[in-house]
């Protein structure tokens, strides 16, 4: 059976997500509504094998081994530790991760 990892959402990432409904929702508040639950939902999938998602390019920069999952024009940008996957920050797929993002 295997291992199920708990997920959890730094306030940083909670505010992304509330950023890109309401970037959304300035078209269509449904839209922004069914995006981000399917994002989340994308999210909560890391509870298991979140080892399957890549190690992103940026790591090598900010001496980290952060992955990301990739959903829409968003990544997912987390770290596993122990049992827990920490979602860090949810930013546009064209944006690279700075440190000042992380800190």
């Amino acid at each position: 059976m295997p291992i199920r990892f708990a997920v959890s959402f730094s306030q940083k990432a909670e505010e992304d997500l509330e950023e890109i409904w309401s970037f959304i929702a300035a078209d269509s508040p449904e839209n922004a509504t069914k995006f981000v639950l399917n994002l989340e939902k994308q999210v909560e999938s890391l509870g298991r094998f979140p080892e399957r998602c890549p190690l992103i390019p940026e790591n090598s920069l900010l001496r980290a081994k952060y992955r990301h999952l990739i959903y829409g024009e968003y990544r997912s940008i987390f770290r596993v530790k122990g049992k827990t996957v920490f979602i860090i920050r949810i930013i546009n797929s064209a944006r690279l991760l700075e440190f000042a993002m992380v800190e």
